[in-house]
C-alpha cells in the first residue's frame, strides 16, 4: 500500500509510484502527476481536499484554509449558520477526521433524544386487508383472484427520510480509509441503531424532508449528512479505476459561497441577481453559456460575475478566464465583466481589452474571520456597482434570442 500526503496548493511533492499507480491518480482527476526520474512522480493538488483510496494508493490532500473556515463556507451557501463549538477542539489538518468526529457527535446527540418516527405510505401484497384496497390494480393485475390483496396503508416507522440520510452519511464515512478506530466504531453503532432503515439507491435523488418540531433536534446532523451526501463525497468508479473516500471540491465550495454572499450584497443595493443564468453567445442559439451571476436592474443585465477559486490556465489557453468573461460581456452587451478569485490563487487587476470592454479581477481573502469576509463581499458589491456607472456598451443584436431564459 502506497500513501501520498500533499497539500491542496503548491508545486507538489515527489512520490515514488509505479506507472499504473500514477495513471490511476491522473484518471481519478483528484490530483495531477508528472514523471520525474528514478521512478518518482510529482504529485500536486487539483483543488480537492480530503482522503481517498485509489487502487492501492491512499491519497490525503490537506487544505490551505482552517477546517472551521471550510465548514463556514459550506454552511453559508446552504443557509446553515456554522458555529465553532461544533468542533470543540483545535482543528487539525485532517479534514475528514474532524468532519467524521463532528458528525458522530451530532448524530449521537440527535438519536439520544429519540429516533424520529413517522408515517410512510406503503404498497404491499397481503392475505388480509390493511389500509385501503388498490381496486384497479387488484382487477387488472390479479384478474379476479381474491388473494393476495393489493393494499396501500400508512406505516408508523423509523424508515423516514431523516433517518435514511443519517444512515447513508454514516455509511459513506465508514468507507473512508484510515479513519480513527474510535470514530469508526461510533459510526458502526449509528448504522446498527438504524439497521431497519432503507439504504439509499445510488443515482436516485436524495429523499426530501421539511423542518418541523418533530425533527428539530436533527437539524445539525442533517446539515452534516447533506454536506456529506450532496456531491461532496466520492464512492464510485471513475473510468477504469475505483475510487472511494471523501473529497471536498474547493472550487465548488468557493463558487457556492460567492454566489450566495454576493447575491445578497448586490440585491441589498438594488435589482435582482440570477445564478447560472442561461445565455447564448451566437445569434442562432447554439453556443450556450451560464455565467455564475448576472445582476439585473429593471429587467436588464447590468453586470456579469464569475467565481473562480483559482485561475484556469489549460495548455494553450493561459488566459481562459479572460476569454470566457469577454464572451459573457459580448453576449450580454456589457462594457465590463468581473472575475472573483480566492486571494492567493490570483491577483486583483483591471484589464482594458480592445473594443472597449474591461475585465475586473477581484480577490476575496478566505482567511478573514466570517464578519470581515462578509464585509469584504459588501466592498466587492460596491466596486461592481461603481463599474456599472461606466458608459453602457451597445446591446447585442437580436438580443431577444441570445438569452436562454
Amino acid at each position: 500500500m502506497t500513501e501520498v500526503d500533499i497539500f491542496e496548493v503548491g508545486a507538489g511533492e515527489p512520490v515514488r509510484l509505479t506507472v499504473a499507480q500514477a495513471a490511476a491518480l491522473v484518471e481519478s482527476k483528484l490530483v495531477s502527476a508528472e514523471p520525474l526520474t528514478n521512478g518518482e512522480w510529482l504529485v500536486a493538488g487539483a483543488g480537492k481536499v480530503g482522503v481517498a483510496q485509489i487502487g492501492d494508493v491512499t491519497l490525503r490532500v490537506k487544505p490551505k484554509l482552517p477546517i472551521s473556515r471550510i465548514f463556514y463556507l459550506l454552511g453559508f451557501s446552504r443557509g446553515f449558520v456554522w458555529r465553532d463549538d461544533l468542533v470543540p477542539y483545535a482543528t487539525s489538518e485532517d479534514l475528514v477526521h474532524v468532519l467524521a468526529d463532528a458528525f458522530v457527535r451530532q448524530a449521537d446527540r440527535a438519536l439520544g433524544r429519540g429516533v424520529i418516527q413517522g408515517y410512510v405510505e406503503r404498497d404491499d401484497e397481503l392475505a388480509v386487508v390493511r389500509g385501503r384496497l388498490r381496486h384497479r390494480e387488484q382487477v387488472t393485475r390479479r384478474f379476479g383472484q381474491i388473494t393476495p390483496l393489493l393494499v396501500r396503508y400508512d406505516d408508523f416507522t423509523i424508515d423516514v427520510a431523516e433517518n435514511q440520510l443519517v444512515r447513508a452519511a454514516a455509511n459513506v464515512l465508514r468507507r473512508v480509509p484510515g479513519l480513527d478506530a474510535g470514530v469508526a466504531s461510533r459510526l458502526r453503532a449509528i448504522t446498527q441503531r438504524l439497521d431497519v432503515v432503507s439504504d439509499l439507491t445510488p443515482g436516485v435523488p436524495l429523499p426530501t424532508w421539511r423542518p418541523t418540531r418533530r425533527n428539530a433536534h436533527y437539524d445539525t446532523v442533517l446539515w452534516f449528512a447533506s454536506m456529506i451526501l450532496k456531491g461532496q463525497s466520492i464512492d464510485l468508479p471513475i473510468g477504469a479505476v475505483a475510487v472511494n473516500g471523501f473529497m471536498i471540491d474547493m472550487a465548488k465550495v468557493f463558487e457556492d459561497f460567492v454566489t450566495a454572499a454576493l447575491s445578497d450584497a448586490l440585491e441589498k443595493i438594488d435589482g435582482k441577481v440570477k445564478a447560472q443564468d442561461g445565455w447564448y453567445l451566437d445569434v442562432g442559439g447554439t453556443v450556450s453559456m451560464k455565467p455564475d451571476l448576472v445582476w439585473y436592474r429593471a429587467g436588464k443585465p447590468i453586470a456579469v460575475i464569475d467565481a473562480k477559486y483559482k485561475a484556469e490556465k489549460p495548455s494553450g489557453y493561459p488566459n481562459a478566464d479572460i476569454y470566457q468573461t469577454l464572451a459573457y460581456c459580448t453576449a450580454l452587451g456589457l462594457p465590463a465583466g468581473h472575475l472573483v478569485y480566492a486571494k492567493g490563487n490570483e491577483t486583483a487587476q483591471d484589464l482594458h481589452l480592445h473594443g472597449g470592454i474591461e475585465v475586473h479581477a477581484h480577490a476575496l481573502d478566505l482567511q478573514l474571520q466570517p464578519a470581515e469576509l462578509l464585509a469584504q463581499v459588501d466592498e466587492l458589491a460596491q466596486a461592481i456597482l461603481f463599474a456599472t456607472a461606466h458608459k453602457r456598451a451597445a446591446p447585442p443584436e437580436h438580443s431577444e434570442v441570445r438569452s436562454a431564459r
